[in-house]
């Protein structure tokens, strides 16, 4: 965590490129924290009543981003009212500057989950395969490579970075509880190791 005073923590925001392990990490992140899990774009479609790529396809990105911004701010008004969880940025989120804004005057620990292209490709491509998930900025994979090259500076500017490169999605949880040095809610609330 960052130096100077102690603030509290009501979120850890995990940022990065798709295919970086976002959600599967941030799963195992919320067990090991006893915090509710959240993946930002489930809270765009819930808000918007339509899906991620249907709103691309129907209203275009710009609409797509004030979405999200929108999204992220009734997030960050919860935190305030006292909720705890762990929050899974879109891709393109923390590439927003008005998104980093808010997360800054929020209660949240940003953590940037860095990958390598060629392995978030492949992820991405298996995913799509599998799960049918359709990702609107997928592309051919010299476009990815350029969007996950213009991305990664603003992803950098994360309270902290962990390589997720040949590691299971538990050990970068547990990474990720030690550098935050985050403690599991009891209940009752108390904290526990």
């Amino acid at each position: 965590m960052p130096t100077g005073r102690e603030r509290v923590v009501r979120a850890i925001v995990l940022v990065g490129f798709m295919g970086a392990g976002k959600t599967s990490v941030g799963r195992a992140l919320s067990q090991r924290l006893g915090w509710e899990f959240e993946d930002l774009d489930d809270r765009i479609e819930r808000r918007e009543g339509r899906s991620v790529p249907e709103i691309f396809r129907d209203a275009g990105e710009f609409a797509f981003r004030q979405a999200e911004s929108a999204a992220l701010s009734d997030f960050l008004q919860e935190l305030s009212e006292g909720a705890e969880r762990v929050l899974a940025l879109g891709g393109g989120a923390f590439a927003q500057e008005r998104n980093v804004n808010l997360l800054k005057s929020g209660a949240v620990v940003t953590v940037f989950l860095d990958v390598e292209a060629e392995q978030a490709w492949q992820r991405c491509q298996q995913q799509a395969g599998q799960q049918e998930i359709e990702r609107p900025l997928l592309g051919n994979q010299q476009s990815f490579r350029k969007l996950f090259e213009a991305r990664r500076p603003f992803y950098l500017q994360a309270d902290f970075r962990h390589d997720t490169t040949g590691k299971t999605v538990e050990q970068v949880a547990a990474e990720i509880v030690q550098s935050s040095r985050l403690k599991k809610r009891q209940a009752g609330g108390g904290e526990t190791q």
